[in-house]
């Protein structure tokens, strides 16, 4: 008896090559940076007003608040960060819905580099599936949504 050939329909089963060391190392450098900002934002006491927190970190209130007494396009961010950081994401997502997306983001990107610093997977194809005009789009209208949600909530 002779094995079948194999048909176009057939899952391929073949081990995809393993990275070099240079992408590994940088999976990690991303996996470390993105948890060093995880980390920054768990210290940080998010602030009763859901936004402001960022001042905890030398930085100054924001003069968009200061002059026009509305919120700014990344107001609340770093609230909801802080907020997601310790696992509240339910006042995450109340203070700065697209703040908290980012967070949880950050979260899959350090997950994403640590696997692929260890395993040597590539990531590319997931990658490339997270990019284009499509992405693009949805990830604006997302912004400028939450934007809008933290005029109203203001």
């Amino acid at each position: 008896m002779t094995a079948n050939p194999p048909t176009e329909n057939a899952p391929n089963h073949a081990i995809e090559p393993r990275l070099s060391l240079r992408p590994r190392v940088a999976g990690l450098i991303i996996a470390f940076g993105a948890l060093g900002l995880l980390i920054v934002a768990a210290g940080l006491s998010p602030s009763e007003d859901g936004h402001g927190t960022h001042t905890q970190l030398g930085l100054a209130p924001c003069p968009w608040v200061m002059r026009w007494n509305v919120p700014c396009p990344s107001c609340g961010m770093t609230t909801a960060f802080a907020y997601a950081a310790n696992g509240d994401l339910i006042s995450a997502g109340a203070t700065q819905p697209f703040g908290t997306l980012l967070a949880l983001t950050t979260a899959v990107v350090a997950w994403g580099g640590l696997h692929t610093g260890i395993s040597g997977v590539n990531p590319g194809r997931l990658i490339q599936r997270g990019t284009g005009l499509r992405t693009t789009i949805v990830v604006i209208s997302l912004f400028l949504g939450a934007w809008v949600y933290k005029m109203i909530v203001w």
